[in-house]
């Protein structure tokens, strides 16, 4: 089964907004990811559909002979990890400054090849043998 990835790192943008958005599209189809990421008003959902764009394009890139189309292919694993969060000072009344924190995380999407379900024969099902029930 193929899969590809792709980690776009040090997005400016806090962890938990784009956990939101990447909770969407986890183990959906390419296309559904895609319009749920299109159609989202959110701004994280911009760079994420770039990132699943990219995985998009690595998975066909990897294999080029068989050319798989994104309907055949599905969100195997989309995961936010937290980056640097860099500090800075922020003014506060009576002379003193508050603490600032600008965080960053990195997007991870993996895109794989959708599983063919094969149905499995089930074994013929026998029927019970009826037996002579005696009298009342």
């Amino acid at each position: 089964m193929l899969e590809a990835r792709a980690i776009n790192r040090y997005i400016g943008s806090s962890p938990r907004k784009m956990r939101l958005v990447i909770d969407l599209i986890r183990g959906k189809s390419v296309d559904e990811a895609m319009t749920i990421l299109h159609f989202s008003p959110k701004h994280a959902a911009k760079v994420a559909e770039k990132v699943l764009r990219s995985a998009v394009s690595n998975l066909h890139n990897q294999d080029e002979a068989s050319r798989l189309e994104t309907n055949e292919m599905v969100v195997k694993e989309a995961f936010v990890n937290g980056g640097t969060s860099v500090k800075r000072m922020l003014p506060a009344p009576m002379g003193r400054a508050y603490r600032m924190l600008k965080r960053s995380n990195h997007i991870t999407i993996v895109v794989a090849q959708k599983q063919q379900r094969v149905k499995k024969a089930s074994p013929p099902k026998s029927k019970p043998k009826q037996t002579e029930s005696t009298a009342n």
